[in-house]
This record gives C-alpha cells, structure tokens and sequence, in this order.
C-alpha cells in the first residue's frame, strides 16, 4: 500500500508525497534518519486515517491508490476493493463548477496542467446506489523530486444536511458498470426488483443475462426464498417437461421416484428460465397456462399442485421475430414481456471495459492466491481495442487464461491468448468492410502526390490476405520501414498493423523487409 507523507511547511501550507516502501529501504539513509522517516509516516497515516474527511489519492492514470476509512463508509468500497481501479467508478462523482456538470478525468487533467486547487460541491453516486451532497477538494501532491509519478488528492466532505438517498432501493455489487448503458439497466433493475411481474432479459449470449436475474432475485421481496435455474435448451422436450413440472412413480419408463419439479422448488422464490426461445411449442402452452393459473399438474399425477413463484426469462433470441415465424407463441410473448430488460453488448459499453479488465484480473489472481500482474501497455491497447464479439464471458476467460499464464509481475502480449494477436477485425475497424476496404494512398497527408507513381491493380488469383499482406508491404517499404507512417499510408492505427504484421510473419528493418 502506498504511504502517504504529510510535510508541514507552514501552517496553511501542507504538501503531500507518497511513496511505496519495501524492508530495508528505511536504512539506505542511514539509522537516525530511518526512524525518524518511520515515525512521520507513521503520524501521517495516523492522521490521514482518523481525519473526519474522506481522503483518496489519485494517480496519473486516474486510478486510486489510497483512501481512508471515511471515504470507504461514504463510496462502500474498502480500501483492498479500490486500489487500482478508476476513480469515477469508486466516486461516480457529479461535480458542479459553474454552468454545466464536469467530469472527474477533465477536472484532474486542468488540476495537473494549472497545478491549483479547486474546491466545488457536487453529488456521488455510492455502492448502494445511495446520492450523497459532498464537496470536493481537488489538489495536486506536492512532488518531493522532478521525477516522482503525478498524483492528487481529492478530499470529500459530506453535507449532512443537503444528503438525499435515491428514491430507488439498494442492489447487490456484483454487476460492474458505471457507464451510461449500464447505469440504464441497473437503474431499471432497481424499480424491476420492487414488482413481482414477469421479466424478459434479452441480450447477446455472454453479457451478462444469467447474473442479471440473480441480483433482481436477491434485490427482491423473495431473496430469502430459492433462486432456481432451468436452462430450456440443455434437454430434450420429454426431459423438461418433467425437470420443470415434476413426475410420479412410474410415470414413464424410468420414473422408479417421484420428482418434484423445479416449480415447487422455487415455491415462493424466483424460478429463472434461461434460453426460453428453446422450449417447444407443446411446452411453451402448457407453461402460459402456469403462468396463467399458477396450478399446473405434474406428469402422470391428477391431483393439482398450487405454486407462487416469480417468473424471469432470458434470450438471445429475437422472440418477436421468433413470434413472426410461427417457432414462439405470441400469447406467451405478451405474457413473458411484462417487464423487459436488454443487457448491452461489451462493444456498446466501452467506458467499462477498463472496469472490466481489472475486475477479473483481480477476481482471477484471487482464485489461485497470486498477486494481481500490471497490465502492459501494449497488451492494455490490444484488451481495449478488440472487439469481444464472445462479451463479458469471453472477457473472463481471457484474464483467466492471462493470469494463469503470466509469471512476471506484468501481463505483457505473451500472457494474451493467441487468437487476440491476430485478430483481423479490431473494434476501431468493426464497420469496416473488408472488400471496400480502400488501397493506401502514395503519398502520405500533407505531401503532394505522386503522380509518377503507378498504381497495379492485385491479381485476381490472390487471397484477401495476400493482398493485404503485400499491401502493408509496400507501405512499409515505401515509408522506409517508419510503422507510423506505413499505419497512416494503410488508413490503421499503429498497434493494428503491429498485429497484422505479426499475423503475417513479416519481418521488417528500416532497410529491409522480408515475409
């Protein structure tokens, strides 16, 4: 954890430092001097940690590094939990300079640039989703040598009599997500959570579906009840029926128990119905008339079982569609659809991506008690910008597989999986068409053009990646090996063509370039 160092100048005037300190540095200077470093440190944790304020500091890449107990009862977010992760998520801070609203990361960036201290009131959303009136006092650390890292402090102070809770109940903290996209649906959740009436979850398969129904169950007069989940596409028709209504004795050939069914098992709880565009036509009536009546009788038995249970379905299906060819029954539709949440796609959330990668870096490292790697520059460029067409799912799996691969104490591009090296459609170029896709230019912008320089057509023998292979060639020879100027002749970025190179085992000096 990084101390933080309090030097009194002057009475008004309170620098801050900080610095991170492993055995034995306290007597590189000597022992005198040693323990007297020690003793201030200590003081100033002691101080940091008993001020009636919340406290955090802030590094250069907006991450915090620190904050005290009064800050973590404000935030909800221990100091383990914050560490290393972005301070609009910890914050969700709205602060208010004037005309218009500003955010955090602008404000940190006008404090570093002007080196002044800007004190404004403003709100911050808590953990649990609680609007609190709080002023900020924004600060850049006094550094103690020219290349000590950039960092801030950021102190908030509570208004008690201006504080307001949200008229909206507290959810669980699993979800991780403070972007636009999901503040919609988390807000949704919230008011969904206080009905009892169906709800339809639809999303791409990945995103999050499964842990949406959990936390509106755990959010909801029923949390004290069962959660029981039935994946409708993982049996046959026969095999459901009975999973889902229950059977007696002998009620067909290997019926030698009776089996209650997962309707009774979620009697007074919530009963989850993941991938519901599954289930078959003959089922899809028979669970309408449950939904209906909340009786149904289970399989080969005539005496009726009553059920109360809250129904949550899930897709990834288009059902309205599914409804226009005749494969879902539109009543069922309507009956389902009372209530209706659509998770966003990883590539519509982009903001929480960062979130995201840090939240199962660490959750990872947790499972297998290691210590939580850095994350490379270059393998951070390649994390944000590929496309994750798999979402959160295939997100996790990746920092899984990262952590486990990694040995040293950061994630470099050969922890990542290979597949992500040489992905040919990255996120910045996911509407781009590979066929329309234009050939570079001969000159490059702000330069005349070439007009002596002809341009071939590829032959039409040639694969797509041929062409595309000679094409980063020839810029890459024509820019003299230079890869800014070869990205900028291809119309990509530079980590894009770091990676097609890569893909295409091109190997490349400025005075030579060979495949």
């Amino acid at each position: 954890m990084p101390f933080l160092l309090l030097v009194g100048a002057a009475p008004n005037a309170i620098a801050y430092s900080s610095k991170q300190f492993t055995p034995g540095e306290f007597f590189r200077y000597g022992t005198l001097a040693s323990i007297m470093l020690m003793v201030v440190i200590g003081l100033a944790v002691t101080v940091i940690w008993t001020l009636p304020v919340g406290v955090a500091l802030v590094d250069g890449n907006m991450q915090v590094q620190y904050l005290n107990p009064q800050l973590s009862r404000l935030c909800g977010y221990s100091l383990q939990e914050a560490a290393g992760i972005d301070a609009d998520y910890i914050l969700r801070p709205k602060i208010e300079t004037g005309s218009a609203p500003l955010v955090l990361e602008m404000l940190l960036q006008k404090i570093w640039s002007s080196k002044e201290q800007i004190s404004c009131k403003g709100t911050m959303l808590n953990r649990r989703r609680q609007i609190i009136a709080v002023r900020f006092t924004i600060s850049r650390v006094a550094a103690s040598r020219a290349a000590a890292p950039l960092q801030t402090i950021v102190v908030v102070e509570e208004q008690p009599a201006a504080a307001k809770e949200a008229a909206i109940p507290p959810l669980s903290t699993k979800m991780v997500g403070s972007g636009p996209q999901m503040t919609k649906v988390l807000d949704k959740m919230a008011i969904f959570a206080r009905t009892d009436a169906s709800i339809l979850i639809t999303g791409e398969t990945g995103c999050g579906k499964d842990l949406l129904a959990e936390e509106l169950h755990n959010a909801s007069d029923r949390a004290k009840h069962p959660f029981i989940k039935v994946n409708c596409g993982a049996l046959p028709e026969a095999l459901l029926e009975s999973e889902l209504f229950g059977h007696k004795r002998g009620a067909f050939t290997g019926a030698v128990n009776d089996h209650p069914g997962m309707f009774r098992l979620a009697n007074k709880g919530t009963l989850f119905l993941t991938e519901i565009g599954d289930l078959s036509l003959p089922l899809q009536v028979k669970l309408l008339s449950v939904l209906d009546d909340h009786k149904f009788f289970p399989v080969g038995s005539t005496t009726e079982v009553n059920v109360d249970i809250r129904l949550i379905a899930a897709t990834h299906r288009n059902l309205r569609e599914e409804v226009a060819l005749g494969r879902f029954r539109e009543d069922l539709f309507f009956r389902l659809n009372v209530l209706h949440l659509e998770v966003p796609p990883l590539r519509a959330r982009r903001e929480d991506l960062r979130l995201l990668i840090l939240h199962f870096l660490r959750q990872s490292a947790d499972r297998i008690k290691k210590t939580a790697p850095k994350i490379g520059k270059e393998a951070q460029e390649i994390l944000l910008h590929y496309p994750w067409p798999g979402n959160v799912r295939e997100l996790r799996n990746v920092m899984e597989y990262s952590v486990n691969i990694c040995q040293g104490a950061t994630l470099s591009t050969e922890d990542l999986p290979d597949y992500l090296l040489t992905a040919e459609q990255p996120f910045q170029e996911e509407q781009t068409s590979k066929k329309s896709l234009p050939s570079p230019p001969s000159h490059l912008p702000g330069e005349p053009p070439n007009t002596s320089a002809p341009h071939h057509l590829p032959p039409l023998s040639l694969t797509w990646k041929e062409i595309e292979k000679q094409r980063i060639i020839d810029a890459l020879q024509q820019s003299g090996g230079h890869k800014g100027r070869a990205a900028a002749l291809l119309g990509m970025g530079r980590t894009t063509l770091w990676r097609k190179i890569r893909l295409h085992n091109i190997s490349f000096t400025k005075n030579s370039i060979t495949d």
